[in-house]
């Protein structure tokens, strides 16, 4: 199964929050699943590093893009025909 994860759900793994439920753990950590977020959601983090949003964060965005694509989450290029097609 193909998951696109937002936002919130990319920091929670990230940060190993215990808001995840085991369920939604294991369907995240389950091989046979390919786990998606876009250039967005990363976008959006680094505004709130920036902005100091992300309390107790101390990583950079860079870090954040790394652990990413460690955890095997595929990160979405965006392009018009995506934008375009959201209209």
């Amino acid at each position: 199964m193909d998951l696109l994860i937002d936002t919130q759900v990319l920091i929670w793994i990230q940060e190993d929050s215990p808001v995840l439920s085991k369920t939604a753990r294991n369907v995240l950590s389950d091989s046979a699943n390919r786990v998606f977020v876009t250039q967005i959601s990363l976008y959006e983090i680094a505004i709130k590093l920036k902005i100091g949003k992300l309390p107790g964060s101390k990583v950079s965005v860079n870090e954040v893009i790394e652990q990413t694509k460690r955890d095997g989450i595929r990160i979405v290029q965006l392009a018009e025909p995506h934008i375009n097609s959201y209209a």
